[in-house]
């Protein structure tokens, strides 16, 4: 069942997502030769802690951590480690807290040091499918109008979109109705409407589509092992247009 959000709601959703917002801008940072992700889990913890909030991911269905930290051709949900983060890297960091009865949900890849122009090119090109995607999520369009618009960007420059994860709704569940694909698949979808607010996250491959689930029953990787980037907001749908709830 969907459920469209108050002006209330709504304002309590940002002030979740403004969390998120600033515990991801410090690990952005952080995000340098040498950390481990497991230092990046810690910090973030402690972060969210601070704010009187809670981790949104540690526990859920037994998730071990704060953070999904996913490293190179791990695609999302990675579970943080004593490995060291080096030159070169890409990390996809996605965090959500639950505070005030609801939940913020966003993500970021974040470049390690230097890095190549190909990865380079990888995450301007997943973030701005997601930035795409969010110009859709506006009153009168249909679910699948985000979908397209995050499908072309990505697919026009070459690389494809996992389609085993999706975005979602978010509010009072961390993952709630609808499921947001980043693909068009058969139909329009829903129509949208002011209230609706949304997970939106591309995870963008720079060869195959396809994914693999590790022994350890949580990370993804890419099926040829090419790298993988992820970015993510929530999203209210408002008369005026989309807020970026998850931007500080």
């Amino acid at each position: 069942m969907i459920e469209l959000k108050s002006r209330r709601e709504i304002d309590i959703l940002r002030e979740c997502n403004l969390i998120v917002a600033e515990v991801l801008t410090t690990l952005r940072e952080l995000c340098q030769p040498g950390i481990t992700t497991l230092e990046l889990d810690k910090v973030a913890e402690e972060m969210t802690r601070k704010q009187k909030a809670r981790p949104a991911f540690k526990g859920y269905h037994g998730f071990p951590a704060t953070l999904c930290t996913s490293i190179n051709e791990e695609v999302v949900h990675g579970i943080p480690s004593r490995r060291i983060l080096k030159e070169g890297d890409i990390v996809s960091i996605d965090y959500g807290v639950f505070y005030r009865g609801y939940y913020g949900d966003a993500a970021i890849s974040a470049p390690v040091g230097e890095i190549s122009p190909d990865l380079e090119f990888l995450l301007q090109t997943t973030e701005e499918s997601l930035m795409l995607g969010i110009e859709k999520a506006v009153p009168g369009n249909h679910l699948a109008d985000i979908s397209a618009a995050i499908q072309t960007h990505a697919e026009t420059r070459g690389f494809s979109l996992v389609k085993e994860f999706s975005g979602h709704g978010v509010g009072k569940k961390l993952h709630e109705e609808p499921a947001v694909l980043n693909y068009v698949a058969n139909g329009r979808g829903i129509l949208l409407k002011p209230g609706l607010v949304l997970a939106i996250e591309p995870m963008v491959n720079q060869g195959t589509d396809k994914v693999i689930v590790l022994k350890d029953g949580w990370t993804v990787i890419t099926k040829d092992g090419k790298c993988s980037a992820h970015f993510e907001h929530s999203v209210a749908i408002t008369e005026e247009g989309p807020v970026i709830l998850s931007q500080m």
